[in-house]
């Protein structure tokens, strides 16, 4: 069913996989795609956010209900359910799933990450159903988590389930599968996890689970990402509150401080203008403006912003996001002239700058334009350094054609806008195994939003993909 893939950067001087073996692993994977989709349904249905406002001990459901599927698959050797502190804290984190067995006869070991915990919902009301009731409709399986990332664990389960069937005593690939419970509450225990289960976690390469496609009938491997810088501004003009007619118009209230400060970030096309965050100088694929607006909801009328290639504007130059602010509400409002103004700033940079040099950059923009004489105050700082793939590995390689045999298109090389900080803690921990960031999102998945749905049959590719990446480096020798 599928060709036959001569690995000729791999470290032994030629693979070939045998095609009766590819084609048990397509029937496994085909005839276990039903019970994979039960699966991921039960797993939607436990509602496990990090936030410290929701249920933790749903948390603990679900890492129980992964560390269950781990061990149903029967090919580890050990399967645990793991905690670690938070640097700088007397906190532990959240629960996470290390499973792992071990390499047989000199073959590789390929670690596979996804995460359980999900965004929180959101408003109920926004939702066509409900957020933790799994429902198909139109070819797509929708609830919270259902592509973000509990379909990365299931296409990790599958996938595993399809090769054991298929190779029985012949596996002798070497896997671990770490399924983490934090990664939407900032992994804050991650570089901790590595250290403290560091044997346990050791590859040749890491699968990332966690990304998506270029669309949902052609795969992409993601080969850059933009990093992240998220803090808390807080503006004060006011020792207190003032009556805003007896000095409005010669006092400067905290709002207005801080939207004449925070306009500053942008020129007039709504492009970052921070001195000091650089743009990478790469080409993008051709992505038209009808494709974003339909992709990303934009309204008639309103236009994007930045400027260059489209994809240039979301892989590879800065943004800056006003992502959260308190202020007085709407229902509160009086004639009040605010003292303070607190804002969060989600800002993503460019994949080559290391996030300490964007924060400088950053925070030294906004002290040098703060109107007014304002007082500003910096917190709650997160950095995350973006991630550049070498392309010229042999896992990579193996990867792209499992890619084009599992989806039957040509898999895209991606870039994406969006962060995953972790890798940069892998990569350190690991210098030497190949990242392989995959996923099984598709432009429509909307994942964080309402209304998120995972493409059925995307899933179904994925986890053919996958299935023949692991059958394929089970046929290497190191």
């Amino acid at each position: 069913m599928f060709p036959k893939i001569t690995c000729m950067t791999s470290p032994s001087s030629s693979v070939t996989a045998p095609g009766d073996v590819e084609a048990a692993v397509a029937a496994a994977v085909s005839t276990g795609i039903p019970a994979a989709l039960s699966d991921l349904g039960d797993l939607v249905r436990i509602p496990g956010i990090a936030w410290p406002a929701f249920d933790q001990t749903q948390l603990v459901r679900s890492a129980a209900a992964v560390a269950e599927l781990a061990e149903g698959t029967g090919v580890f050797d050990s399967v645990r359910v793991l905690r670690s502190a938070i640097p700088g804290t007397d906190e532990v984190g959240q629960p996470a799933v290390l499973a792992r067995r071990a390499a047989r006869n000199g073959k590789p070991t390929i670690l596979l990450y996804a995460h359980h915990d999900v965004q929180p919902p959101g408003a109920d009301e926004l939702w066509e159903t409900p957020p933790f009731e799994p429902t198909v409709r139109d070819g797509r399986l929708y609830g919270r988590g259902a592509a973000d990332d509990k379909a990365g664990i299931m296409a990790h389960i599958a996938s595993i389930r399809a090769v054991a069937e298929s190779l029985g005593d012949g596996l002798d690939l070497g896997i671990a599968m770490f399924i983490e419970g934090e990664e939407e509450y900032g992994s804050r225990s991650f570089a901790q996890f590595l250290t403290d289960n560091e044997d346990a976690l050791r590859a040749d390469a890491i699968v990332v689970a966690d990304s998506g496609n270029w669309d949902s009938s052609t795969p992409g491997l993601t080969v850059s990402l933009r990093g992240a810088v998220r803090f808390t501004l807080t503006v004060r003009t006011l020792g207190h509150a003032s009556h805003s007619g007896m000095f409005g118009g010669a006092v400067p209230d905290a709002m207005l401080a801080t939207i004449r400060l925070l306009d500053t970030l942008w020129d007039e096309n709504g492009s970052v203008a921070v001195e000091g965050l650089t743009v990478r100088d790469a080409e993008t694929p051709e992505y038209s403006e009808e494709t974003l607006r339909d992709e990303a909801g934009l309204l008639p009328g309103v236009s994007p912003i930045g400027d260059g290639t489209i994809l240039s504007r979301i892989w590879n130059k800065p943004s800056v996001t006003v992502i959260g602010i308190d202020a007085t509400s709407v229902a509160a409002a009086s004639n009040t002239l605010a003292p303070e103004t607190t804002v969060v700033l989600s800002c993503r940079i460019a994949p080559g700058q290391s996030a300490d040099e964007a924060y400088a950059a950053l925070e030294a923009h906004l002290r040098a334009h703060a109107p007014f004489g304002a007082q500003l105050s910096f917190s709650d700082l997160d950095l995350g350094n973006p991630f550049l793939v070498d392309t010229s590995g042999w896992a990579v390689g193996l990867t792209r054609g499992a890619m084009a045999d599992g989806y039957g298109k040509d898999p895209v090389d991606l870039g994406v806008g969006g962060s995953i900080p972790f890798i940069a803690d892998l990569v350190e921990r690991f210098p030497g195994a190949e990242i392989l960031v995959t996923g099984v999102e598709d432009p429509h998945a909307r994942a964080h939003s309402p209304n998120e749905s995972l493409h059925l049959q995307t899933f179904r590719n994925a986890v053919a993909t996958e299935a023949l990446l692991l059958a394929r480096m089970n046929e290497i020798t190191l």
